[in-house]
């Protein structure tokens, strides 16, 4: 199992990083684009939609980002709809968990199938357009997801029960803590101040972050309460792909990327996480 997951992830990094790093964003973009519409077939399937309607909701998210991106949405700024998508996300975010699996399963399934394709079009537009604003904006918000959930693992495992008993979401995720996710925090602080430091101190040739922007509009304690919301976001978008599974009876969302279940499992923290990211800077 080990074997395979790090084969897949050395192939996905050789796939993603040449395409993050080019001069132009368009292959970038057109790479999001496949895992999105491969995203949007995994959501069908875990909505018990049939293999032929699963395909066609992929289908549909590649037509509606092509037509976004011939529409030359992906250079327009949008503060609005950010303002829009995030406050849904944090909204219905809150639904979701508050009412749980069952909650989740009560839902009209057209609902389900419109919010989940919603929120991946968002998806796909807030990473286009934040590859196009900069590879160092795009890279700060990776580096901030990813690095919220590694730090989340390490202090689940080191802390996890010391400070209270209570689990994070046991009805959703058991293995979950409080303790990982004040861990998570921490760490993205810590990483935002030091990315930040080495920016402004021209130690890295790529500039505006999601951290230099947020500190110079608005100073440093309102950018290190943006990257803990986003932390605190990203666990959300983690937990709900987690309760729809679990409402499917599915451990993973498909088997797409051996070693490490679907598209849906390895992007779930940034469905919500990229979006508030780019409502943030559009403040």
């Amino acid at each position: 199992m080990l074997k395979q997951r790090v084969i897949t992830a050395v192939i996905m990094l050789a796939i993603l990083l040449p395409a993050l790093f080019y001069n132009s964003p368009t292959p970038f973009c057109a790479i999001a684009l496949a895992l999105i519409a491969a995203a949007g077939w995994e959501w069908g399937r875990l909505n018990a939609c049939s293999e032929v309607v699963s395909w066609l909701l992929g289908l549909m998210l590649v037509l509606l980002c092509g037509l976004t991106w011939s529409a030359g949405l992906l250079v327009k700024p949008m503060p609005m709809l950010w303002i829009i998508a995030g406050s849904a996300w944090v909204l219905a975010g809150s639904l979701l968990l508050q009412r749980g699996v069952a909650g989740w399963s009560g839902l009209a399934k057209p609902l389900r199938l419109v919010g989940g394709m919603a929120a991946l079009w968002l998806a796909w537009l807030a990473v286009a357009q934040a590859r196009v604003m900069g590879i160092g904006f795009l890279l700060s918000v990776l580096v901030l997801v990813w690095g919220a959930d590694i730090f989340a693992y390490a202090a689940g495992r080191t802390l996890g029960g010391r400070f209270t008993t209570n689990k994070l979401a046991p009805a959703i995720s058991p293995g979950k803590s409080w303790e990982g996710v004040w861990g998570g925090m921490v760490g993205v602080v810590l990483l935002a101040l030091v990315w930040a430091w080495l920016e402004r101190s021209g130690a890295t040739s790529y500039a505006g972050s999601l951290y230099s922007r947020l500190w110079a509009e608005h100073g440093v304690w309102v950018m290190l309460l943006g990257v803990i919301f986003l932390s605190a976001m990203s666990v959300v978008g983690d937990l709900a792909e987690s309760l729809v599974k679990r409402s499917a009876g599915a451990k993973d969302s498909s088997g797409l990327l051996p070693g490490h279940g679907g598209v849906l499992d390895r992007v779930d923290a940034l469905l919500p996480a990229v979006p508030l990211a780019m409502m943030l800077v559009s403040l």
